[in-house]
């Protein structure tokens, strides 16, 4: 491997590594506004107003980014989500 090859691959995953991520949350028929709204303010830090717009969005357009960042640090609020019976996942 020459080095150049071994320069890119080094900053291929430097960057994979340091990739925002997001936490996209999904519509459902179940959850009330007020759920939703207090489960992203513990979850993912959000004022009130923030998670208000939030559920607002993910009830008009059926999803919405809640939280953006490194892998590490969403893992923990997207399950804190899902252990509330919201819909989330974990996008690139």
């Amino acid at each position: 491997m020459s080095t150049k090859e071994e320069v890119l691959e080094q900053k291929e995953t430097a960057t994979k590594k340091n990739k925002n991520h997001e936490i996209v949350l999904f519509n459902d028929e179940y959850n009330t506004f007020d759920h939703v709204i207090e489960t992203l303010m513990y979850a993912c830090d959000h004022t009130p107003e923030q998670a208000e717009q939030c559920s607002l969005l993910v009830h008009y357009k059926g999803k919405c980014t809640v939280k953006t960042g490194p892998y590490n640090d969403l893992k923990p609020r997207c399950s804190k989500l899902l252990e509330a019976g919201l819909s989330a996942e974990i996008t690139d």
